[in-house]
């Protein structure tokens, strides 16, 4: 307990007063840890903390128990033994890449990635002589198209899936068993399907990384990033890098979190359930050239979905065909500008329903034949179905719909 005594100036009094900690075992919800420093009970308890001889907390952009507390809880949804909470879903990227490569080194993906994470390893490593081999979707799920990229500067293999924006379905256990055979760690962005819909970890995945500001978070109110791995792993990126570069979370965004990460199971099941309906609607309808979503039986992944999927999120993607004097681009561009429910925004994973143009927006780094290469089509638009019901979002889609 700290104090100001009786005859200390008033100063002195706003700034101390009496606190104590008022952290019990008797907390429903755990309570926020929003301090930048920890005290210590003499100079021996500080010297041994940061020596590392006594466990205990010292500066929260080393460690803090909120944050612990939402590290251990998704380690633990996923499978893994350790966790590190960041302050974006990018720092979770930034952090396990940079902690495993350096100039001359290499990293095999598949080019359907989140525009940010593509633009890292496409253009802001190359400047550090760091070098991104990229996979086609249609290549990625052949060993002999894999297998081949990899030489002894290959540090990482690294996939999304589902793949942002184009629901691509990429055999986790595939590049798994590849990644033991080269002794090489295999990092899966994990961020459309939560863990409650699939556990890379248990598919032979090294490292799992979400954007925990979509569906772990599931309100639109934070950002946020989670890497989970091992023991070794987990050591291995903090001291490399987080630590050092400092892209810690808050532990007020951690709290949030651990509330979102509460409703997880029903709300993965009702974006799941409602995006199943509205996909199959989509897929019958005379406007509409193709649909995008891994739940459908017409889908290229569905048997590999299937199989490492519990159910298929709530993300898709669909194209339109061409209107009367319409390209399919300006079709749906005026979709997007006649919506009433859906909102144009870019992120996923919210209550609310999100719909928004990949080319022109969250994809606006890839280059035209990028897009093309990722098989990003110039009209496609990327649906993130919220807690609405199905019926509504529908109706809000066929009324924009009737522009074109």
């Amino acid at each position: 307990m700290t104090t100001a005594s009786s005859n200390s100036k008033e100063d002195t009094i706003i700034v101390h007063g009496i606190t104590k900690c008022y952290t019990t075992s008797m907390d429903l919800v755990p309570p926020i840890h929003m301090t930048s420093t920890f005290k210590f009970s003499d100079q021996h308890h500080a010297a041994s903390i940061f020596a590392g001889t006594e466990e205990g907390y010292l500066y929260t952009r080393i460690s803090n128990p909120t944050v612990d507390l939402l590290e251990e809880k998704i380690a633990l949804l996923e499978g893994a033994e350790d966790a590190i909470a960041t302050s974006s879903g990018m720092a979770a990227v930034a952090s396990t890449v940079m902690s495993f490569l350096k100039p001359g080194d290499n990293i095999i993906a598949c080019n359907a990635l989140y525009g940010g994470t593509f633009s890292l390893f496409n253009t802001h490593l190359k400047r550090l002589n760091m070098e991104t081999r990229f996979l086609t979707p249609s290549m990625s799920n052949d060993k002999n198209n894999i297998s081949p990229l990899i030489d002894d500067k290959t540090r990482l293999l690294y996939i999304e899936t589902p793949s942002n924006p184009t629901l691509d379905i990429i055999d986790i256990r595939l590049w798994a068993d590849i990644a033991r055979q080269y002794k090489i760690p295999l990092c899966v962005d994990n961020t459309f399907a939560s863990p409650y819909l699939q556990k890379p970890i248990s598919l032979g995945a090294d490292i799992v990384i979400h954007s925990a500001t979509k569906y772990l978070g599931g309100h639109g109110d934070i950002i946020g990033g989670i890497i989970v791995s091992n023991n070794n792993i987990v050591t291995q990126i903090k001291e490399e890098y987080v630590h050092h570069f400092g892209p810690a979370m808050s532990p007020f965004n951690a709290w949030l979190i651990l509330r979102g990460v509460k409703t997880l199971a029903i709300r993965m099941e009702r974006h799941s359930s409602s995006a199943l309906t509205i996909a199959r609607w989509l897929e019958h309808h005379p406007k509409i050239r193709k649909v995008y979503y891994p739940g459908l039986t017409s889908h290229s992944g569905h048997a590999i979905a299937v199989k490492q999927m519990k159910y298929f999120s709530g993300v898709m993607a669909f194209e339109l065909k061409e209107g009367v004097n319409k390209t399919a681009m300006e079709a749906g561009k005026a979709v997007l500008n006649n919506v009433k429910l859906c909102t144009l925004a870019v992120s996923l994973g919210d209550c609310e329903t999100l719909i928004q143009h990949p080319a022109s927006m969250t994809h606006a780094t890839y280059s035209e034949e990028d897009l093309k290469q990722a098989g990003i089509a110039q009209g496609l638009i990327r649906l993130s179905v919220g807690l609405e019901h199905p019926d509504d979002i529908i109706q809000d889609l066929e009324q924009a719909f009737s522009v074109i």
